[in-house]
């Protein structure tokens, strides 16, 4: 029966794992320095070797002829852990096993002791998939472990998991595989096999793999299928990915920089009519830019085609113009129902905009300068006549109301606002102390958060909290709405700020401009109570205010009445 690369090419020893290099080092010296702990947290993307390297680390800590921390990978131990037969070796998938009496049931079993390894393994799978209460189980027997009993985990959602499991584990990363070592392993393989290939196909096979080398081998395991001659063709993994081909992008960028625009809405037509998604096709393009900015940089040539090095005479900043653009595309193409109509609006773009050549300016943009400049040249006239007549300042013009400008569509929850910035005049020293915790935990929140959100949280930094409630200012008010729109960063926060800040408030997001409109109404409100309270404010009391103002940092200047400054 024939068996999938993915599983015939299986790492078997720490040695043979690719791109882990830190992990392996670490597990190995653990194992051959008898130092082995009781529970374990494998996390990282798909196919990065999480399920792999537990197996591993099982068989070395249980073979009898392990050398360095490798297991033997000959002795019955070794073998039977390999196959899956091993009895003291438990596998679980939690995606499929995830209620409390599953877990009941591994923590009744794991008390008694092994019957033939030294230690009873037990591997759990996408552990996030297990429920509230199977977590809790899990957790007794964390807190309790039997002598002997190792749990390994592993999940690829680490966000998903508890901070009281977080906290009971030692973890490990497991990050993406670089796309250079992909390719280099699986020419490795294809030599094993003894199959011809071409670079191209390998590095293209690498790129669609995203750091993953289960999906790698998955897709030249389809190659091979597909290929007749026994050779991996870059034609045959562009059509096995669905990729567009770079012969394909030679011309279409070509007739780009050509502003041949209905050159290049027919190389698009081309693309569409042999089935290529146009989003693959957007994406297929940034990677084009981005491989000639790369090349025009000073780096290694990726592609070596005659059209591609034409296209590299292009301006450098032409190139960003460009890579702007598509980007822009692609968000229009992955939202809308009709993705060729945004692929030739965004192909049209491409062929009409161009920097740096004055000739190249649409006409209407020429207009609306040329308007501007009279504009200021009138100006300037007025400016004259005022600095040789001043007494025209004296006479009042009547002039319309500056209509103040409209916000988009987010409106932060000023009341709720109102309250945590009252609870913290009230309690100085409990609100400031609650910022500071979380101030100094926000960049290890940040670092746990996957790329959207933690692009989403770019430009962030708590401004106020207190026990229940934490206030984000966004340099962006897009940001800040989307935040909000977010129903799962509120649970994120909770298991990450839990273990990092000690306590969980719930997320509320706000603009920087908001937050400073809000401080100050907020800061003036309460000015004016104090002055109905004392009857008058003297300028001494000012003079005294404005000082201890100043001495207060700029997040806590809504404290500014409940603080007292004194010298030493």
């Amino acid at each position: 029966m024939y068996q999938a690369l993915y599983r015939k090419y299986r790492s078997q020893t720490f040695e043979e794992m690719v791109g882990q290099e830190v992990v392996a080092t670490t597990l190995r010296q653990a194992v051959s320095s008898g130092k082995i702990s009781h529970a374990y947290l494998f996390s990282g993307p798909r196919g990065t070797g999480k399920t792999s390297a537990a197996k591993i680390f099982a068989k070395a800590m249980n073979c009898p002829n392990q050398k360095d921390g490798e297991p033997c990978n000959e002795c019955y131990i070794c073998k039977s852990i390999t196959d899956g037969s091993l009895e003291d070796v438990i596998e679980i998938d939690a995606a499929s096993n995830n209620g409390v009496d599953e877990i009941r049931d591994i923590r009744d079993k794991s008390t008694y002791a092994p019957s033939l390894a030294q230690h009873k393994v037990y591997i759990i799978d996408e552990v996030h998939m297990l429920s509230t209460g199977a977590f809790n189980a899990l957790l007794k027997t964390l807190e309790e472990p039997t002598e002997n009993v190792v749990f390994i985990l592993a999940t690829t959602e680490l966000h998903k998991i508890p901070a009281t499991i977080l906290s009971r584990v030692q973890r490990f990363e497991f990050k993406a595989i670089q796309t250079d070592s992909i390719k280099n392993h699986l020419a490795h393989v294809l030599d094993k096999e003894t199959v011809s290939y071409e670079d191209d196909a390998l590095a293209m096979i690498a790129r669609r793999a995203e750091g993953g080398m289960r999906d790698a081998l998955s897709i030249l395991d389809q190659a091979l299928s597909l290929s007749t001659d026994a050779t991996v063709t870059l034609a045959t993994v562009e059509e096995i990915t669905g990729s567009i081909s770079l012969k394909a992008l030679d011309q279409y960028v070509s007739a780009i920089i050509a502003r041949n625009t209905q050159e290049a809405l027919s190389q698009l037509q081309t693309i569409f009519t042999e089935g290529k998604s146009m989003n693959r096709f957007a994406v297929d393009l940034l990677i084009y830019l981005r491989d000639m900015l790369l090349a025009k940089s000073g780096s290694d040539k990726v592609r070596v085609s005659e059209l591609f090095l034409e296209n590299l005479n292009m301006d450098q900043e032409q190139i960003f113009a460009y890579i702007d653009t598509v980007n822009q595309g692609l968000r229009e193409i992955k939202t809308s129902a009709q993705p060729k109509i945004y692929a030739e609006v965004m192909t049209i773009r491409l062929a009409e905009s161009f920097v740096g050549d004055s000739n190249s300016v649409s006409p209407t943009l020429l207009t609306e300068v040329e308007t501007l400049q009279n504009q200021v040249k009138a100006l300037q006239e007025q400016l004259k006549t005022v600095k040789s007549n001043p007494m025209s300042l004296s006479q009042p013009q009547a002039s319309k109301p500056t209509p103040t400008p409209k916000r988009g569509g987010y409106q932060v929850d000023r009341g709720k606002v109102n309250r945590i910035l009252e609870e913290a005049v009230e309690h100085p020293t409990l609100a400031r102390e609650n910022l500071t915790r979380l101030q100094n935990a926000w960049s290890e929140v940040i670092e746990h958060l996957s790329g959207a959100d933690r692009a989403l949280l770019t430009g962030s930094q708590p401004v106020a909290a207190n026990e229940n409630h934490a206030i984000l200012a966004f340099e962006s008010r897009f940001n800040a709405e989307q935040t909000m729109k977010r129903d799962n960063l509120n649970i994120m926060f909770g298991n990450i700020l839990s273990q990092a800040a000690g306590f969980s408030p719930e997320i509320l997001a706000i603009a920087q401009e908001d937050w400073k409109e809000i401080r100050a109404e907020f800061s003036s409100n309460r000015g004016k109570k104090s002055e109905e309270t004392a009857g008058l404010n003297t300028s001494s009391q000012t003079e005294e205010t404005e000082a201890t103002i100043s001495d207060i940092p700029e997040n806590f200047a809504f404290l500014a009445d409940s603080i007292e400054i004194k010298e030493d």
